[in-house]
Order: C-alpha cells, then sequence, then structure tokens
C-alpha cells in the first residue's frame, strides 16, 4: 500500500517523502481529533472506578 501511494505522489524521491510525511500527518490528525473522540463513548474502556 506505501508503495502504490509513493509511486502515485508528483515528484521526485525527496519531495515525495516530504509528501508522505505531510499525508501522514493528516492522516494521524484525522483519526486524532476527528475518529477517536466520535467513537471514544462507546468503549468502557474510559469509565474505570477504583475502591467502592
Amino acid at each position: 500500500m506505501y508503495a502504490w501511494i509513493f509511486r502515485h505522489l508528483p515528484g521526485g524521491p525527496a519531495s515525495k517523502a516530504v509528501l508522505m510525511v505531510l499525508l501522514a500527518a493528516a492522516v494521524a490528525g484525522a483519526l486524532l481529533f476527528g475518529l477517536f473522540p466520535a467513537v471514544e463513548p462507546h468503549f468502557p474502556l474510559a469509565r474505570v472506578t477504583v475502591g467502592g
């Protein structure tokens, strides 16, 4: 998959590497600020009780 993305990016190897880093940062940002906060209420991992 990464090789397919790398082949389809425009430019030379250096600009492709920069674009891959930017693409990875965009995907990570979308996950951290979009997807994960949207699905977090559906998981019981944050509802931890200590003591009784």
